[in-house]
């Protein structure tokens, strides 16, 4: 019998083999005096030496699992092909013959530190990520709750100019109004409580990791299943919307409306929608994914094509030649080119260029239905659709924004000291239109009623402009599906988007990697049903798809030329005018 193991006050140090042992790393199994502990420790620093008392030995010595095909036999070897602990007699045996194998301490270090690594991103990445978003979840529903609390005011507010027999109206649109938020308050509940439920999971699997990692039972750590893959995909991001309060000087039944209220998500716009009881809002349209590829549906080949048309391959002589030397008279001819487009229907477009016309054509049959010329003879700034399917245009040099009707002119709007560039109308049928000054100094956006002028939207919350400003500028206009005013600015190179009260809510200034690795240039602007943002970026020859909170979705290219103006129809097909080739392509981008 070995003298150093036949009793306690016997056994002697491992590493000095003089001293009586006293301690015992746990992690080496080695039995040591106090005296040789520091000894021990800068022998190996790789490892976290774990030093306990001798007399706790017994507690900390690892417990190798049992064979399962010798239950007499623990296993010391782990085969890595079968993944399974064995014992020295399944070794010996033809059953693992060939495969590889492994010391069961090392399989059980890499488990352990797998665990522990990912015990470490659940606690130190994604359980504070679900903290930040329980935050925002709460500080929302605060908002909610002042929000709804101004829109019942201004109903109130509104209901008071009024006689007291509109005063049961009233009091039904603030019970829609409460009911409207009782329902968002309960989804945004119902919502931080999944939440919460998952945050109090990956506290659970965090409190079972910990038992399982100071386990000394080997088995414990095979059984842990890998739970990282299910909390890695974080909650997505509720976007609040609520009504919008609309005073109408109409009958009694008629004296106010409220907009559609979503609960949206920032991926792929999902929407929780609410109920909505106004009879005069518009329902929310069916949710549309985008498509991996776009796909260009048809080409219209524009009258500009035919100014511009490609002239036949010719090729160099080797020897150049003088035929003849005649006198001439050169006249220089200004090409026609494509500049915007805009949807009158699902089968027609109105296009317009720098020829002082504008071009209503057949999107199935391609041809050309009607041309109006200008009533200045300059050529329009841009052009636009209103609600009732009237064409309206901008007239920079006159400083005039006109309408046509029944092929005759009209003027709408004459401004004094500014000109206007882009124009578009909105779904409550008034006129936005983006101006600048005659000095070219400032730049601003107007929305008009016929030609009563509503709301001025020039600076921010600290009186800088919003908009950039210079002579060779272009600015398109759009308004997006939740009323935010779009302005693609080619001075700043950059997406500008307000709300509707004019307050900044972001500026999208492009994407890297860009298509062709030129500067983002953009151009035409335009939305659709889903609340995207598409912009023309002229240079990459390529558009962009941004969510309504400036978010990069992605770029359609289908092989465009130049392109300029945008528009989509009620389908959300999206019409391209292409200056380099003078055509339209319609693309279909959404499922």
């Amino acid at each position: 019998m070995d003298p150093r193991t036949s009793a306690q006050d016997m056994m002697q140090c491992d590493l000095c083999e003089t001293a009586v042992i006293q301690m015992h790393c746990d992690t080496c199994f080695v039995n040591l005096c106090k005296a040789c502990v520091g000894e021990h420790f800068s022998a190996d620093l790789s490892k976290p030496h774990k030093i306990v008392h001798f007399k706790n030995k017994n507690k900390s010595t690892l417990i190798h699992p049992r064979c399962t095909s010798h239950e007499e036999e623990t296993c010391k070897i782990f085969c890595t092909h079968c993944d399974v602990p064995i014992c020295t007699i399944c070794l010996a045996s033809d059953q693992h013959l060939g495969h590889k194998l492994a010391r069961i301490l090392e399989i059980r270090d890499k488990k352990r530190d797998k665990l522990i690594k990912e015990q470490t991103e659940l606690k130190e990445k994604i359980y504070p990520n679900y903290q930040v978003i329980a935050t925002d979840v709460q500080n929302r529903m605060s908002q909610l709750e002042k929000e709804y609390g101004d829109l019942s005011t201004a109903i109130t507010k509104h209901g008071e100019d009024w006689h007291r027999e509109i005063d049961k109206h009233v009091k039904k649109l603030k019970a829609e109004v409460d009911e409207m938020k009782n329902t968002q308050l309960q989804t945004l509940q119902n919502y931080l409580d999944g939440i919460n439920k998952t945050m109090s999971d990956i506290k659970d699997e965090i409190n079972s990791v910990d038992s399982v990692l100071e386990s000394t039972d080997i088995s414990s750590l095979f059984s842990v299943p890998s739970t990282l893959d299910r909390y890695t995909n974080l909650p997505r991001k509720i976007t609040v919307t609520i009504p919008k309060f609309i005073p109408k000087k109409l009958q009694a039944d008629q004296l106010f409306s409220l907009e559609t209220i979503s609960l949206k998500s920032d991926e792929h716009d999902d929407s929780m929608k609410t109920t909505q009881k106004s009879p005069e809002a518009v329902s929310s349209p069916p949710v549309k994914q985008l498509l991996d590829e776009p796909e260009t549906v048809t080409t219209i080949h524009t009258g500009y094509t035919e100014a511009g048309s490609s002239p036949p391959v010719k090729h160099l002589l080797d020897k150049p030649e003088t035929v003849t030397t005649i006198k001439i008279d050169i006249h220089f001819t200004l090409l026609p080119f494509l500049y915007y487009v805009a949807c009158l229907s699902d089968e027609e477009i109105w296009t317009s260029g720098n020829d002082r016309t504008m071009k209503l054509y057949s999107i199935n049959q391609g041809s050309l239905l009607k041309p109006i010329t200008t009533k200045s003879g300059n050529d329009p700034t841009d052009i636009a659709v209103t609600k009732s399917g009237d064409l309206v245009y901008t007239d920079y040099h006159d400083r005039i924004v006109n309408i046509v009707k029944n092929e005759k002119i009209e003027e709408v709007i004459r401004l004094q000291n500014w000109r206007p560039k882009g124009i578009c109308s909105t779904s409550s049928g008034d006129l936005l239109v983006i101006m600048e000054s005659d000095d070219i100094k400032q730049t601003k956006v107007v929305c008009y009623s016929s030609s009563t002028e509503k709301q001025t939207i020039q600076f921010d919350d600290k009186g800088k402009p919003l908009y950039s400003f210079g002579r060779f500028n272009t600015y398109c206009i759009t308004e997006n599906r939740n009323l935010d005013i779009c302005v693609s600015d080619s001075g700043a190179n950059a997406i500008v988007v307000v709300n509707q009260t004019g307050k900044l809510r972001f500026r999208y200034t492009g994407h890297t990697p860009a298509p062709k690795n030129e500067p983002f240039n953009l151009r035409g602007i335009t939305t659709d049903s889903q609340s995207h943002i598409l912009t023309a970026d002229y240079y990459n020859e390529c558009v962009h798809i941004i969510d309504q909170d400036g978010q990069f979705l992605r770029y359609i290219h289908c092989a465009l030329s130049r392109p300029w103006g945008l528009c989509t129809d009620t389908n959300d097909n999206l019409y391209v005018a292409q200056y380099g080739n003078r055509q339209v392509k319609k693309i279909k981008y959404l499922q």
